[in-house]
């Protein structure tokens, strides 16, 4: 919005304007808008997302993701639920220690190709089920899974309480909701170099290697706009989660929220 429109706006047209609008990175766009256009940033660099993975964390998610899929304690004869699974990184953890059927899902499809791809390529296709899934409104039965995980995917969604309550609703009792994300940074010394990282080379690196600084500066606006770790452990428990709980990753830079359905 431009300062002149901001200064004829009634209070009247704000307040609607804050209700029907939703954080897109730093800009504030309509809010049936938001889904089409994280998904064009995700068909964007879907194939150079793993890539670029690497280098936004400097490798570091890999050791984030084994952290991960270790609490998240596979068994056999228990079910994965993985939302915004993408190119499939949580979902092949789980089969190699061991978990049992696994659902990887994500609303996007290009980022699913990428990971049917994957999954083909590492012998695991027969154990998983691919979908198309919008995490807001999950087309599974009430108390159908035993773990439902979604990393690096939440602060992508338009409504993350729905989400959150949509994750409860398939768990099972006994079952349990786990969050792999970027969080908010608790050592002051590394604030300064997170945000020159985040804002000045990010951008640059997704130029060069996935020809879009766009999507990157997208995505390190929306690390920035997602709940700290104390308000997201509140969502999860105002969704119905308990003995909700969070583990910080390098200083804060990420984060695990976990809860029970019980």
């Amino acid at each position: 919005m431009t300062d002149s429109a901001e200064h004829n706006a009634s209070p009247f047209q704000s307040s609607a304007q804050a209700e029907d609008t939703i954080d897109f990175g730093y800009r504030n766009v309509p809010r049936g808008q938001k889904k089409t256009m994280v998904r064009e940033v995700f068909e964007s660099v879907a194939g150079k997302y793993d890539i670029m993975n690497d280098v936004m964390s400097l490798g570091i998610h890999r050791v984030w993701k084994r952290i991960f899929v270790g609490m998240l304690n596979p068994r056999p004869n228990m079910k994965l639920l993985d939302l915004a699974g993408g190119t499939g990184d949580i979902t092949f953890g789980w089969l190699r220690a061991g978990g049992g059927p696994a659902i990887l899902s994500d609303i996007n499809a290009a980022m699913l190709s990428v990971g049917r791809d994957r999954a083909i390529k590492a012998g695991l296709i027969g154990k998983i089920e691919v979908c198309v899934v919008d995490a807001e409104a999950i087309p599974l039965p009430d108390c159908s899974v035993d773990r439902v995980t979604i990393a690096f995917g939440l602060r992508n969604c338009t409504d993350k309480s729905a989400v959150l309550r949509e994750a409860r609703r398939v768990l099972k009792p006994g079952g349990r909701f786990f969050c792999l994300e970027f969080s908010q940074v608790e050592i002051a010394a590394l604030a300064p170099i997170y945000d020159l990282w985040s804002f000045q080379v990010l951008p640059k690196m997704g130029q060069i290697i996935a020809k879009d600084s766009e999507s990157y500066q997208y995505l390190a606006e929306s690390i920035r706009m997602f709940p700290d770790q104390e308000t997201l452990a509140q969502m999860m428990r105002d969704a119905g989660l308990e003995q909700v709980q969070y583990r910080n990753l390098s200083g804060g830079i990420a984060a695990i929220h976990s809860g029970w359905r019980l």
